[in-house]
């Protein structure tokens, strides 16, 4: 599986649905290159940097983590250059680090969803590292020629959610934002979901890209989520 082109500076290795990997996106400056989320598993970073590599560009200088679930922060440990995550997020992958120290952790998490047992057939133990780097509200990169907006948002889908805006391509990363709290019982906060849907509203995008759904434009996100706030 190969990189997909957004757009000129923005690409994407798709979501993979039977394991519920998320798409991890790449984006290309002139000078420093930065990845969206770091990926379910070390197998799962190694195909994204086989995908970079084969269009001949660089690993990551930098990557950004979304949110603290383990399809997108447990192959944080195998990802090249510095990481970055929202401070809230470094939190819950401690609490992850202690809960790891169990031995029969990752038998647990592989018993409670089918596609962790798959993502992690054959392995016996996990590593769970914390990021590099940690923001409290919004943090600016200038990649050279594009800007990496990141920025802690209100969502219905986890408290640490972080989003991503690129203003020259007119692209917004959100992650699994828009999706209910899977942690507790499926939840969907409609005030935290009309929080995000008015943040969404306010950014000027053309892409809104989620992280287990094909790329989708602000007008279609948007008329979507009003039907499920309503």
């Amino acid at each position: 599986m190969g990189l997909n082109k957004l757009t000129n500076r923005i690409y994407f290795l798709e979501q993979d649905p039977e394991v519920d990997r998320p798409m991890l996106a790449y984006l290309k400056g002139d000078k420093i290159s930065l990845a969206i989320d770091a990926g379910y598993s070390a197998s799962h970073v190694q195909d994204f940097y086989r995908a970079i590599e084969s269009e001949q560009f660089n690993k990551p200088d930098f990557t950004v983590i979304t949110h603290w679930h383990y399809d997108h922060t447990f192959g944080m440990h195998a990802i090249n250059g510095i990481s970055i995550a929202y401070g809230k997020t470094n939190e819950f992958l401690k609490d992850q680090q202690e809960q790891a120290k169990k031995l029969n952790y990752i038998e647990i998490l592989k018993k409670e969803d089918i596609h962790f047992r798959k993502e992690y057939c054959g392995q016996d133990k996990l590593s769970i590292v914390l990021s590099d780097i940690t923001f409290s509200d919004k943090m600016t990169l200038d990649l050279g020629g594009i800007t990496a907006q990141i920025f802690h948002t209100i969502s219905p889908h986890s408290e640490d959610t972080t989003c991503v805006y690129v203003p020259e391509e007119k692209v917004l990363f959100l992650g699994d934002s828009t999706s209910e709290d899977f942690f507790n019982n499926g939840y969907m906060d409609k005030d935290k979901l009309y929080s995000l849907v008015q943040t969404i509203q306010s950014i000027d995008c053309k892409y809104c890209i989620l992280s287990h759904c094909e790329p989708l434009s602000k007008e279609d996100l948007l008329a979507y989520l009003l039907s499920v706030e309503a």
